[in-house]
């Protein structure tokens, strides 16, 4: 069964802030593929470092590991939030999981903030 997440009207989703070092796989709907890397992520979507900007409402399938295991879904792309010197970065929510992929994603992000909130460093999610 497919899981359509739902941002909650007056709460925002949990975000884990994960740096440089879990790559992501992205493949377009004109079948062409790419990588970025995955800098934040919650259960509704995320925040990607791409080599070039995606277009503004373009459907997407983003893939990512974690150590619950693979992560793959379809999401819709947002406005770049900042051009850098050689990349850009560029939200993105979730439109569709898989309910596998979404316990995946949910037990990854739920060990990553308990981790935080004990004080201690975490590695849920891994390089691709």
């Amino acid at each position: 069964m497919t899981h359509f997440p739902q941002p909650h009207p007056s709460r925002r989703a949990a975000r884990v802030q994960l740096g440089d070092s879990v790559l992501a796989a992205i493949r377009l709907e004109d079948g062409r593929r790419t990588k970025g890397k995955l800098q934040t992520i919650s259960v509704t979507g995320g925040l990607l470092r791409l080599a070039q900007s995606l277009g503004q409402g373009d459907f997407v399938e983003v893939a990512f590991q974690t150590q619950a295991g693979p992560v793959h879904g379809m999401a819709e792309v947002l406005s770049p939030m900042r051009k850098l010197d050689d990349s850009v970065l560029q939200p993105f929510r979730f439109v569709a999981l898989e309910d596998d992929d979404h316990r995946r994603l949910r037990t990854s992000l739920d060990y990553v903030v308990e981790r935080n909130l004990l004080g201690m460093k975490s590695s849920a999610f891994s390089t691709y």
